[in-house]
């Protein structure tokens, strides 16, 4: 195994586990003892999964780092998650303000130093309203982490990397970079991943490893498909993280098909063979 096959976890939402006993299953049956945990299911359920920190260290699994999602997010198609996504619309600010503090006393609880989440469509032009308030809500949410040691990543996708790069720029939050899913980048059009990855650069915190293929109908969702199977050149995008310097965690994400353990283990062996 290589330096960076050493850092892979696995995303807890991608084995849609029903109880900590099952997402521990599901880990060893994967062979990897390292995860990025979904905030929002412990804050749901608590009975549930209120004691899931001391399940995993009793298993001797890592919690890597975090993820919340955001109330009303419909990714149904295109159109429907650049309205519904992050932390954009006003119809459910309020109540996302109230849950993304609940997850990051959570994550803090877990000992975690790192949470990701989808901002939402990023306005390009700073003289655009939305611009200026998405900015003042997200300076909000990261002075709140930064209060509690805790950096944030923003998923990748809806947006070019040069206008990420830029929005993180004007932000201006130190504890404030980029999860790189260069699935994303494919899913959304928003460019070739690899150029993504170069430009973001040291704002890159994170990396969710999946895998697609573009649309063939513009306007449209392109194709998640199992890691090594899709149009990402894998170990283009791996010399890439070393150029940049990437010290970060590689995370195996999962969200599309019925064989999800199974996918997940040929990602890792698929990144255990060129990592």
């Amino acid at each position: 195994m290589g330096r960076l096959s050493q850092k892979l976890a696995v995303c807890s939402w991608s084995l849609q586990p029903a109880n900590p006993q099952a997402l521990i299953d599901a880990l060893r049956s994967i062979g990897l003892n390292r995860i990025q945990i979904a905030l929002d299911p412990i804050r749901e359920e608590p009975a549930v999964w209120g004691r899931v920190g001391d399940a995993l260290a009793s298993a001797g699994i890592e919690a890597v780092s975090g993820m919340f999602r955001t109330a009303g997010e419909d990714y149904s198609t295109l159109d429907s998650i650049r309205r519904t996504g992050g932390v954009v619309p006003d119809a459910t600010w309020d109540e996302n303000w109230k849950t993304i503090r609940e997850d990051a006393e959570i994550a803090a609880d877990l000992g975690l130093k790192l949470v990701m989440f989808h901002a939402g469509f990023l306005p390009e032009d700073p003289a655009d309203p939305a611009f200026h308030k998405l900015i003042g809500r997200l300076r909000q949410i990261a002075d709140y982490y930064a209060e509690e040691g805790i950096e944030l990543a923003f998923e990748t996708g809806q947006e070019t990397a040069d206008c990420l790069k830029e929005f993180i720029a004007h932000l201006g939050r130190p504890n404030v970079g980029a999860n790189f899913d260069p699935a994303n980048m494919i899913l959304y059009a928003k460019g070739d991943p690899i150029a993504a990855l170069r430009t973001l650069g040291p704002l890159v915190k994170n990396v969710h490893v999946k895998d697609a293929n573009l649309t063939k109908v513009p306007g449209t969702w392109g194709e998640e498909v199992p890691v090594g199977t899709g149009q990402v050149d894998w170990q283009a995008f791996f010399r890439a993280l070393e150029e940049i310097g990437f010290g970060g965690d590689l995370c195996i994400e999962r969200e599309a098909g019925d064989s999800r353990v199974a996918d997940i283990r040929t990602a890792k062996e698929f990144v255990a063979r060129i990592a």
